[in-house]
């Protein structure tokens, strides 16, 4: 009986029409309908904040470089996930990614809390040569982002295309852009103080490709994958976050 009807549907070209639409609009209301619903959906987390414009340029970097094709930043529910890497990820710490990374491959390690496990002096190793680090590692080198100077003076563009996206820029981060930037790279900085103004204390300010000479895409790549899952406010979300036991 339901294979008859539905082929009658299929020789009327007019219904067949009218039932696919009505199908696509059906699927997009339970798709599109919840994000309207997105600021009270995600759980406020204490400490988030957008990122640096030093961060951004290393989010962008990574992005580039295809980085997200071998490892997630999502670390589920599940207690292998949260044994190997850390508390589960929190909708609220990819508010402001534009994309978000969350992904499910792993080739590499899951990257979501990543910040302050290793050192500068490490990640700058093993993006220089993986597998002196790692034995095995299928990693490529990256060792060229140390040799390429960051342009800064083009970052306040990005921020103004995010800020167009929902993400929290003030005017004052925007036209401070590439001066934060410079801050945050260079240890003892004397805007070292705007910039934790503007950004609040959870700000790393050091060199962290070990060059104090210049600022190069390796400080920013460096910042970015030191400030990952090190920004929410963890201990106090656990006494209200599931029951993984």
């Amino acid at each position: 009986m339901f294979i008859e009807r539905h082929g009658a549907l299929e020789r009327n070209s007019i219904r067949f029409l009218i039932a696919m639409v009505f199908a696509a609009s059906l699927g997009g209301l339970f798709e599109i309908g919840p994000l309207f619903t997105i600021d009270s959906t995600i759980e406020k987390v204490e400490g988030m904040r957008p990122y640096t414009p030093l961060e951004l340029a290393g989010r962008n970097i990574y992005i580039r470089e295809g980085c997200y094709g071998c490892h997630s930043q999502m670390i589920r529910t599940l207690r292998d996930d949260v044994e190997r890497y850390g508390h589960y990820s929190l909708a609220a710490e990819s508010r402001y990614d534009h994309p978000m990374l969350w992904g499910s491959k792993r080739t590499g390690p899951d990257l979501a809390r990543v910040g302050g496990k290793y050192s500068d002096e490490w990640h700058r190793e093993h993006l220089i040569a993986p597998r002196e680090l790692v034995s095995g590692s299928v990693m490529p080198g990256y060792g060229f982002l140390a040799e390429h100077s960051l342009h800064v003076d083009k970052l306040h563009r990005d921020l103004v295309a995010l800020r167009r996206a929902g993400v929290p820029y003030t005017d004052a981060m925007i036209e401070n852009a590439a001066q934060d930037a410079r801050a945050q790279a260079v240890a003892e900085s004397d805007d070292a103080d705007g910039l934790i103004e503007r950004y609040g204390e959870k700000v790393s300010v050091r060199t962290f490709d070990g060059d104090p000479g210049r600022i190069t895409e390796m400080d920013a790549l460096i910042a970015y994958l030191q400030m990952l899952g090190t920004l929410a406010n963890l201990k106090d979300y656990k006494a209200t976050g599931p029951d993984l036991r």
